[in-house]
């Protein structure tokens, strides 16, 4: 006989017995009584508060899963009130799940835009912009963030996809004080990208790490989990650690280093959450390892004893705190030695992170109390790339608009790395290089029409600028042979499109800054052997691009170099670069094995 058998009539029942006769059945585990308790209450009750009964029934429902039902239930509440800002923000997110999102923004909206406490408005302008910003129109995004920000000034969350919106728009500048938002809440709340896109301050950036770290990542449990007793024999278990094992900026680099490691010596694991596919790429990349195992579904602690059980001696993370990031593995140490590598262009601040693959240029001196991870320096460039990349056929210049005798700069760099100051100076570069070009990635409509008007401002034709769509990647790395020069971006340099440009024969100019992102271009450049292309500052690197636009066979010669000279450089001698980065592992997994 079920509790609700022996129970009083329902109908007489208050609100508060209702919930705790209900939550009781719950927690004895009769969900379908509880549910039959509220349908029955409903049904019968004249309680004006019946629409609490069916938002709780709704709420239930979405725990079980049962989505379709939940909707419907918030749906009745409405029905019965209205106003009832909860349900509809609820009926919300029923709405999304299911793929109707334009109908989960007209709900949400009309919470925002009605008499609701401030704090259910701000919930629903916070959806929606969350959803909007998915949906990648960031305009109206920003504009619902900039209204929940003037409700309620102290979000941090909500303070970092505001400034990293801004930056996705060119919209500058991107730290902006409004309302009881300060210029201090804005530069303190940006998440890490955004931080390494706004300035090349490590200090800043080591910051903006350690507050992430401090607000969303679990402490480090008393004891790793990988087991210190039994003694490791045999090869050396290398184990790479990523979301990102497809076509992404590192799942671009890394096919080869999983290649070509030394399998008399080393065994190669994949631990990875990447979402399936039948890509080309991803395939090669799980064909390039010895062990593939996916941790998608997988909670952190279960990902970290698998790791731990697979005996791995390296776990090289390559995702550090970029979107998809799974911190809360590594911060329980399934391996003994654990190294950064290539998806976070700095410090991460990851408790038990300790390594960061680095040379000499990418991480001076000066640099080194700014990282939580000590370096494995490498002898000629800490970034590895891919000599089997696919190139289609050169298209010509007419094909992207581009004028056949003029000097192209080009910079295929995500507009978000795009700054003010850079802006400017590649305003007075095209000023001073008459009839030049400049080529750029059109990742938005807004970026484009703020880089626009951002060059009217400055006096140039906003004609002289001409966006190129996203293509595959093997289009994508043709066309750069159309480019004269690319023009690296500050303080977020090129990491995977400098070395696009370079394999491609196309030479870059970068600005070296103070950070390990801001140096990155100009690891390339050295192991490349065109050190003459860094430099320290933007007026030198203005200088630069002037001089080599004026003198459009400077640049030929500088693609003449690269065509003669280039792929047969250290930057892309990538066997060396895995044995000494292999040197490395084996030095530190012989020490943790002893």
């Amino acid at each position: 006989m079920s509790i609700a058998a022996v129970q009083p009539p329902i109908a007489g029942l208050q609100l508060p017995e209702l919930l705790q006769r209900a939550n009781g059945l719950q927690q004895a585990g009769q969900i379908d009584d509880a549910l039959a308790l509220y349908d029955d209450w409903i049904a019968n009750s004249g309680s004006p508060l019946r629409h609490v009964a069916a938002f709780n029934r709704g709420t239930l429902l979405n725990a079980l899963g049962r989505i379709e039902a939940a909707e419907a239930s918030y749906r009745d509440a409405l029905t019965l009130r209205p106003d009832f800002a909860h349900a509809r923000l609820n009926l919300g997110h029923q709405l999304e799940q299911r793929g109707a999102r334009q109908e989960a923004l007209a709900e949400w909206a009309a919470v925002s835009d009605s008499g609701a406490a401030p704090e259910l408005r701000v919930h629903a302008l916070n959806n929606r912009g969350r959803l909007l910003e998915s949906m990648r129109d960031f305009p109206a995004a920003e504009a619902c963030l900039h209204a929940s920000l003037l409700l309620q000034a102290r979000q941090p969350d909500v303070i970092q996809h505001y400034v990293h919106l801004r930056q996705k728009q060119c919209k500058w500048p991107a730290i902006q004080p409004f309302g009881d938002v300060t210029a201090n809440m804005m530069l303190t709340g940006m998440s890490l990208l955004a931080t390494m896109s706004e300035t090349d301050d490590p200090a800043l950036q080591l910051l903006a790490s350690m507050r992430f770290v401090h607000a969303k990542v679990p402490a480090p449990p008393a004891e790793p989990v990988f087991d210190k007793s039994p003694r490791r024999e045999g090869k050396i278990r290398i184990g790479y650690l990523s979301g990102d094992l497809h076509t992404h900026a590192v799942g671009l680099l890394v096919p080869e280093l999983l290649e070509l490691h030394d399998r008399d010596r080393f065994e190669v694991w994949g631990f990875c959450w990447t979402p399936e596919s039948n890509q080309p790429q991803r395939r090669r990349l799980i064909e390039a390892m010895d062990h593939h195992v996916r941790l998608a579904g997988v909670d952190d602690h279960t990902a970290a004893r698998l790791i731990a059980e697979a005996g791995i001696d390296v776990l090289v993370d390559l995702q550090g705190l970029t979107s998809g990031a799974r911190p809360g593995i590594l911060v329980q140490r399934p391996a003994p030695v654990q190294v950064s590598y290539l998806g976070l262009p700095g410090t991460s601040a990851i408790p038990g992170v300790d390594w960061i693959l680095a040379d000499t240029f990418v991480m001076p001196p000066a640099l080194e109390p700014y990282c939580t991870e000590r370096p494995l320096m490498l002898p000629n460039c800490y970034q590895v790339s891919d000599r089997r990349r696919p190139v289609a056929e050169r298209p010509t210049r007419a094909r992207y608009g581009l004028p056949e005798d003029a000097f192209v700069f080009c910079s295929f760099n995500n507009n978000f790395k795009f700054t003010q100051p850079v802006f400017e100076t590649w305003m007075r570069i095209l000023g001073q290089v008459p009839g030049s070009v400049l080529w750029l990635l059109a990742d938005n409509d807004a970026a484009r029409e703020n880089m626009q008007r951002a060059a009217e401002a400055a006096g140039i034709d906003p004609s002289r600028l001409v966006f190129a769509p996203r293509v595959s990647p093997a289009e994508y790395l043709a066309r750069f042979q159309l480019a004269d020069l690319v023009l690296d971006t500050f303080p977020f340099n090129a990491g995977t499109t400098a070395s696009d440009a370079l394999w491609m024969g196309t030479p870059i100019l970068t600005c070296a800054g103070r950070s390990y992102i801001s140096r990155m271009a100009g690891s390339l450049l050295h192991a490349v052997g065109l050190p003459d292309l860094v430099t320290d500052s933007l007026p030198a690197y203005e200088r630069l691009a002037v001089q080599i636009g004026r003198h459009p066979a400077r640049a030929a010669s500088y693609r003449r170099y690269l065509e003669e000279h280039g792929r047969s450089s250290p930057l892309f001698d990538l066997p060396r670069l895995v044995r000494d980065i292999e040197s490395q592992f084996e030095r530190l997994a012989v020490a943790a094995r002893a």
